[in-house]
């Protein structure tokens, strides 16, 4: 078997709990490098810095929202391919419908099972 790639996923969450809680599960799956940011702003900083195969983003943060954050993104030629999740708790049909459209690839509403956003991380990585 050849080396497994590594796939740089970027969690942007304010909520320390929700983070280390997707940090801990993302970073146990074969071939995921997590790499985290506390807010939208810090997530801007980040980005140009590394080349992340998956981004997920909470929507209530304080500076830059997710909603920003995926506007921006998406306008980004770098990232505008890139799979993009919300993990929000934010869960009215307006919400989602607003995040789809902005180019969210899936809509998570918390709470979550863990195991629920570690299947579709690795489905949309396409690991085992």
């Amino acid at each position: 078997m050849g080396i497994l790639s590594t796939h740089k996923v970027l969690i942007v969450e304010d909520s320390r709990a929700t983070r280390e809680l997707l940090a801990a599960a993302l970073s146990g799956l074969d071939g995921v490098e997590v790499h985290t940011a506390v807010s939208g702003f810090e997530a801007l900083k980040v980005l140009p810095r590394h080349r992340f195969a998956l981004i997920i983003t909470d929507i209530n943060m304080p500076d830059i929202n997710g909603l920003e954050l995926i506007n921006f993104v998406k306008k980004n030629p770098h990232y505008k391919e890139t799979p993009l999740f919300v993990v929000t708790t934010e869960g009215r049909p307006q919400d989602r419908d607003r995040g789809l459209q902005l180019g969210a690839s899936e809509y998570v509403v918390k709470p979550f099972e863990v195991a629920d956003v570690s299947a579709l991380v690795r489905r949309y990585l396409k690991l085992r």
